[in-house]
């Protein structure tokens, strides 16, 4: 069946098989931050965001995004240019696998909550799994970043 949608700021028109999963969609377009991790959608390594929503897109059919639009982290470089090397800063991309999830959640939370507490992060970054830090870098570099932007003029608080 034909699908349309707009990908990265790209319309993009395909004929996909009634149970292509979303993930697979992607990556056939080159879309390869969008990672499997483990098929549950237990890990978050497959987040997109649809119509700026995190979502599973190992759990979702390519024909449900159908008219709608998906972003990946290759069209979000500019924006998580902004916070990425501070979550580097705390070393918690240590094999960076895990990187592409929790930097579109983080993105969709800043644009939900542009000044987040850190029970608030920690709520929304829940459903990434990361086998090789505590999470605790993940947050300190969100919680870095955010404390910087407040020095330059935003405002941010901890909890």
């Amino acid at each position: 069946m034909e699908i349309k949608l707009t990908l990265n700021g790209r319309p993009v028109t395909d004929f996909v098989d009634p149970d292509c999963l979303l993930i697979d969609f992607l990556r056939g377009h080159g879309c390869l931050s969008v990672k499997r991790g483990c098929d549950t959608s237990g890990c978050g390594l497959c987040t997109v965001l649809l119509d700026g929503v995190p979502v599973l897109s190992c759990s979702m059919l390519a024909v449900r995004a159908a008219g709608r639009t998906v972003q990946t982290l290759e069209g979000l470089q500019e924006e998580a240019a902004d916070f990425v090397g501070f979550i580097a800063d705390q070393g918690a991309d240590q094999c960076g696998f895990c990187n592409p999830g929790f930097v579109m959640n983080t993105i969709a939370l800043l644009r939900e909550n542009p000044d987040p507490t850190d029970d608030e992060i920690r709520a929304f970054l829940a459903g990434n799994l990361c086998r090789c830090s505590g999470y605790e870098g993940q947050l300190r570099g969100i919680r870095s970043y955010l404390d910087s932007r407040s020095e330059k003029g935003g405002s941010s608080h901890a909890q």
